[in-house]
């Protein structure tokens, strides 16, 4: 079992139980001793089966109920893992070095392995970078796609900048129409195709590497984990100005906007990450919540679905 002096865990890490289940951490930290995840896979024979969402839930309600769990601190409901159920912990950065160490790779690895490359030939210090989706989980096949992260800030910023500037040398390729609909219809999102193409072009955070997308993640290691208790307070749509996307392409995803009453807008979901800049107004569609010290924000994304919910620039 996995002790509560290993490494800590962070969002994008998977952590497995001894009943066969895959969790992907979506939390940094504990709550009540137990990591927050929601379940993407389950063991079945020599192999995994990945679970969509509903699946998930339906499979722990019949099966194993002590994993489903309400966080006081989120104000929602997902699932969580004990720390003495864990059996093993599948980090990130491990597996990059492990695969890009390894002689023998499949084809998803060598794509990822000469997408490394590109990043070490410009000087990109992958010691702060991770791996994480089926390759973390080992389940990767041929048409898989590539999911980097990012510990460091200025990794981050250093990796999305040489993506604009490779495909623009050719290295490395935009995303082609087929490629743009089946990541639109992946996210099941509350855009119009045309928006969520629009502002996914200007991210430079996913591309194609000899055809196969990849795409870049951020988490802040050195973020601070303290809790703070939000309580939710009910639906809200509104315009307003942002005035700070320092943390935009963080998880979760927080803007400052200029309002009298809301200092942020906060996203859970990928969709909706680097999704602003400075100086743009956009059109937010969340719930509002209320800290313990009365500080509001809105949340996109508080459920994994985010029905309903959006971020869009206006002008």
């Amino acid at each position: 079992m996995i002790k509560s002096a290993t490494p800590p865990f962070y969002p994008k890490d998977f952590i497995e139980t001894a009943d066969g289940l895959m969790f992907a951490v979506v939390a940094q930290g504990l709550e009540q001793d137990k990591v927050l995840c929601f379940l993407r896979y389950a063991r079945e024979g020599n192999g995994w089966r990945k679970y969509a969402t509903a699946e998930a839930n339906t499979l722990l309600e019949r099966y194993y109920p002590d994993y489903l769990y309400y966080s006081e601190v989120l104000d929602a409901r997902l699932h969580s893992v004990s720390i003495n159920r864990i059996v093993r912990h599948y980090q990130p950065r491990q597996r990059l070095q492990q695969i890009l160490h390894s002689d023998r790779q499949d084809l998803v690895e060598q794509d990822m392995s000469r997408l490394c490359q590109l990043f070490q030939e410009h000087s990109i210090n992958l010691d702060h970078a991770g791996i994480t989706g089926s390759l973390l989980a080992r389940t990767q096949q041929q048409s898989s796609d590539i999911d980097l992260i990012c510990y460091n800030r200025q990794t981050f910023r250093q990796c999305r900048a040489l993506v604009r500037q490779l495909i623009e040398q050719g290295q490395l390729q935009a995303l082609d129409d087929d490629a743009w609909r089946q990541s639109f219809e992946r996210r099941s999102c509350d855009l119009s195709f045309s928006d969520y193409v629009w502002h996914e072009q200007r991210k430079f955070n996913k591309a194609l590497i000899n055809g196969r997308k990849f795409d870049l993640n951020f988490i802040d290691s050195v973020a601070d984990a303290t809790p703070i208790n939000y309580q939710k307070c009910g639906p809200i749509a509104l315009r307003c100005l942002v005035i700070d996307d320092t943390h935009a392409f963080d998880y979760p995803a927080v803007f400052g906007i200029r309002h009298e009453q809301i200092s942020t807008i906060v996203s859970f979901t990928a969709t909706y990450t680097g999704q602003a800049f400075n100086g743009e107004t956009i059109e937010v569609s969340g719930l509002l919540e209320q800290s313990d010290q009365g500080e509001l924000r809105i949340v996109v994304g508080s459920t994994r679905e985010a029905n309903g919910e959006y971020i869009k620039v206006i002008y």
